[in-house]
């Protein structure tokens, strides 16, 4: 049975506790729910209302996060996209996310038993929004047909290893310009006369 819909109050006021976490947990892995609760304008009661515990936070900032990042592989604005340019464009939104993901590294870790458990429930969904924007490209003759989504989720795992604290971005765009020239399908040479 799918959860009820939330009233529009409850939802605007668990959508700033996400986004008051994701900034607190990124920058203090220790940040207390109370101050997240005050950050977030909503009192600790509310908080908890909608996450019994640190590690329900955690994860639902983490699933929110991840469920973005799916959803934008089947954005209007991806679809209007040349094929290569759509996958390097997520790329970019995956970069925003490898960060987010480093970024709550130790918050995660404590709940990394619930994660490990649930891995094909945030992984899957990841592996097939890649798989479709890869398809597309490789349908379009960009991109070599002989990698999977396995496969290029692995030459990206870079992003999950750059420091949040740096300026990363100029790196991880010179890194995935590097992983989508290795993806290209090969141009044919003319045939010699």
């Amino acid at each position: 049975m799918p959860e009820p819909k939330k009233r529009a109050d409850a939802q605007a006021n668990y959508d700033r506790i996400l986004e008051a976490a994701l900034e607190a947990l990124t920058r203090d892995p220790d940040a207390s729910l109370n101050s997240i609760a005050k950050t977030a304008g909503v009192g600790a009661g509310t908080l908890y209302r909608h996450f019994p515990t640190r590690e329900d936070l955690i994860i639902a900032v983490y699933q929110h996060e991840l469920d973005e990042l799916v959803e934008a592989a089947y954005s209007p604005r991806l679809v209007e996209l040349e094929p290569t340019q759509a996958l390097r464009t997520w790329f970019d939104r995956l970069a925003q996310y490898g960060m987010t993901k480093s970024g709550l590294g130790a918050a995660l870790t404590a709940a990394a038993e619930t994660l490990h458990r649930d891995a094909s429930i945030t992984r899957v969904p990841m592996v097939e929004a890649l798989a479709h924007l890869l398809h597309r490209a490789q349908e379009a003759g960009d991109i070599r047909s002989d990698v999977t989504a396995d496969d290029v989720l692995l030459a990206v795992g870079f992003l999950w290893r750059m420091d949040p604290a740096s300026d990363w971005h100029a790196q991880a765009a010179r890194l995935l310009d590097l992983v989508v020239a290795g993806l290209r399908a090969p141009v044919a040479s003319p045939a010699a006369h």
